[in-house]
């Protein structure tokens, strides 16, 4: 389906994917090639196969074809692409696709009671606090490790925050829950996912959202569903109040390089989008 896109969503997996790291994850196309991954829109076009969506239609998804989303239109494959409910502006729609429905595949795969304790390790980015959040809804207890600069967003949705800057971690979370976290949310990978992982009760219930090399540790990583099921799923919760995202920063489509790199040096906090029609 051809979009008319009004906002997109800016994620780490962007500046990765112009790196050349995880090359045909959207396509593969050669570069030069247009960057985002989710963006809300209108349909303009659809192709004849397209069920459930017609030209005029308030949509997001995943842009999974190679279109990319910074772009005042983009192509969207019907699959991975939902409608927009009403009540549900544009600008949270744009941020559901990567950050809502990883926060509900994580949880969902951790599967944990009421009154657990997860540790979200690296809570202060768009997907961290959106898990947060949600494993908030949820009843469960939330143990964030973050910078400085994380503190205020993370302890304002309720997160008991630890500053890998100013405390050792390992301290100071066994200190906070002295038996061990029912399960670990990593989105920092490499070295500070070595230091956390030690924290579990379980191995198998630490679950990383980056960082591949997890199995060597004991856990696993995330099973992504990108379907328009888990979109309409996220949509439900958004309009709930049980996925919020916190976006912090709303760019004009001349200043996608500045949301890029906000994003690219790990010290935003909360969801960057950009602001196109």
């Amino acid at each position: 389906m051809l979009i008319q896109v009004d906002v997109a969503g800016v994620n780490p997996l962007d500046h990765l994917l112009r790196s050349g790291l995880v090359d045909g994850l959207d396509g593969g196309r050669p570069f030069p090639r247009v960057l985002g991954m989710e963006a809300a829109g209108t349909v303009l076009a659809r192709g004849e196969n397209v069920e459930g969506l017609e030209v005029g239609d308030a949509v997001f998804g995943f842009a999974l074809t190679g279109g990319g989303t910074y772009a005042e239109t983009t192509v969207l494959s019907a699959p991975n692409t939902a409608r927009i409910p009403e009540g549900l502006s544009a600008t949270v729609a744009a941020t559901l696709p990567v950050a809502g429905t990883t926060a509900v595949d994580v949880l969902d795969q951790l599967g944990l009671p009421a009154g657990a304790t997860v540790l979200v390790n690296g809570v202060g980015g768009g997907v961290g606090l959106t898990v947060a959040r949600l494993a908030i809804g949820r009843e469960l207890r939330v143990i964030g490790t973050g910078g400085t600069a994380k503190r205020e967003h993370a302890e304002g949705i309720g997160v008991q925050f630890i500053d890998y800057t100013a405390q050792d971690v390992t301290a100071a979370a066994r200190e906070l829950v002295p038996d061990g976290f029912d399960g670990i949310v990593d989105l920092a990978g490499g070295t500070s996912l070595r230091t956390v992982a030690p924290l579990a009760q379980d191995s198998r219930n630490v679950i990383a959202v980056g960082d591949m090399s997890v199995p060597d540790l004991g856990g696993r990583f995330v099973e992504r569903r990108v379907d328009r099921e888990n979109l309409e799923r996220s949509a439900r919760l958004a309009l709930d109040g049980l996925l919020a995202p916190v976006i912090t920063a709303v760019h004009p489509l001349s200043d996608a390089p500045a949301a890029l790199a906000t994003v690219e040096d790990g010290h935003t906090s909360g969801k960057v989008v950009i602001k196109v029609a």
